[in-house]
């Protein structure tokens, strides 16, 4: 309990603002869509949180949600590299 609980503290946020991060960029107008998904960043948070209680051990916690964040920035990292989306300055 005590590892998918600190997996759930440490991972939670980045993960959470990866998603957020990535439905931001791939929007059209991100102008109308950011503030709508600043507000739902709570809920999606709380939602990858407790979906790292639903692996059966600590070890997968950690291993697949690292993973995903891992996954996940190295993804946002090759779109803006590779010019397919426009960060609004």
């Amino acid at each position: 309990m005590l590892g998918k609980s600190t997996a759930a503290a440490c991972l939670g946020l980045p993960l959470a603002v990866w998603v957020v991060g990535l439905a931001a960029l791939l929007s059209g107008d991100q102008a109308r869509t950011t503030l709508p998904l600043l507000l739902l960043f709570f809920l999606v948070w709380i939602g990858v949180m407790a979906g790292a209680f639903m692996f059966r051990t600590g070890l997968r916690a950690w291993l697949w949600m690292g993973g995903a964040t891992l996954a996940g920035y190295a993804l946002l990292h090759v779109l803006k590299a590779g010019g397919l989306v426009r960060v609004a300055a």
